[in-house]
């Protein structure tokens, strides 16, 4: 059997699955597979995690040197967020120019991370126009089992999270401070399997998605960001719903990221 037809035929399964309130792995339409956080997980950066969900494993690492402030902005630090598909991480990914699904990554997580404010720039100005904070949050994606933007997005919130500010290493001051986070944004995944919209989709899934809605909330219940992909489409009653299911889910993966916090 070709692999064409076997991708087809498990579209179909996991597409009948769906109609029918049910997925591959046995997990609930709303259900997320096992999360797992773990901050601090390189001992050389300045803040960092590994984080699972289900089989996808993303490493994020965090770190801060004094740079130059942008002319527009004189008054603020930098943030650099940047995405790498590690190609051992799925036959897909291959060696060379930046993937067109890393820049995705790299461009939805670090919209979410500006638009909750999740870091207040200008706390990182040093003397305006002259020297400020360069905050980079490096994301690897080492293992693909689908659903690569929430591992990301939750990886870097937890890296920030646990991120300390080197000011003894710069000469800056004789003590170091924890990095001030203002707000936690989390990004929730949903997919379209026909008329079922299933959040956390696994690779196979992925395979058969028809439309797929990242949605980034922080913690006072405000949608800071959203991000549609592939062709399908959602009504407006499907977004107000898979927002509120994306508020639940929010809450309770920031509520581990305090569990774990300093």
């Amino acid at each position: 059997m070709s692999g064409e037809v076997a991708a087809e035929i498990l579209t179909t399964h996991v597409l009948e699955l769906a109609r029918d309130g049910r997925r591959l792995d046995g997990r609930g339409l709303d259900e997320y597979r096992a999360v797992t956080l773990e901050p601090g997980y390189v001992a050389s950066a300045d803040g960092s995690a590994l984080v699972h969900i289900g089989d996808t494993t993303v490493l994020c690492g965090v770190k801060l040197e004094p740079g130059k402030p942008f002319p527009d902005t004189p008054n603020a630090g930098v943030l650099t967020t940047n995405a790498e598909l590690v190609p051992l991480s799925s036959p897909s990914f291959e060696p060379g120019p930046p993937h067109p699904r890393a820049i995705e990554v790299s461009r939805v997580v670090d919209r979410a991370l500006r638009a909750a404010e999740t870091i207040d720039l200008k706390e990182l100005c040093i003397s305006p126009a002259e020297k400020c904070w360069t905050c980079f949050v490096d994301i690897h994606v080492l293992d693909h089992a689908g659903n690569i933007i929430d591992a990301a997005a939750l990886a870097a919130s937890t890296a920030l999270a646990h991120t300390t500010m080197p000011r003894v290493r710069f000469e800056l001051a004789e003590t170091d401070i924890p990095l001030a986070v203002k707000h936690v944004a989390i990004e929730t995944t949903f997919c379209r399997l026909g008329d079922a919209l299933v959040v956390d989709p696994t690779v196979d899934e992925e395979m058969a998605c028809q439309g797929r809605l990242t949605i980034a909330t922080d913690e006072a219940a405000n949608v800071v960001a959203m991000q549609k992909g592939l062709v399908g489409a959602f009504a407006p009653q499907e977004v107000k719903e898979l927002a509120e299911r994306a508020f639940r889910h929010g809450d309770r993966l920031r509520a581990e990221i305090r569990g774990g916090a300093r």
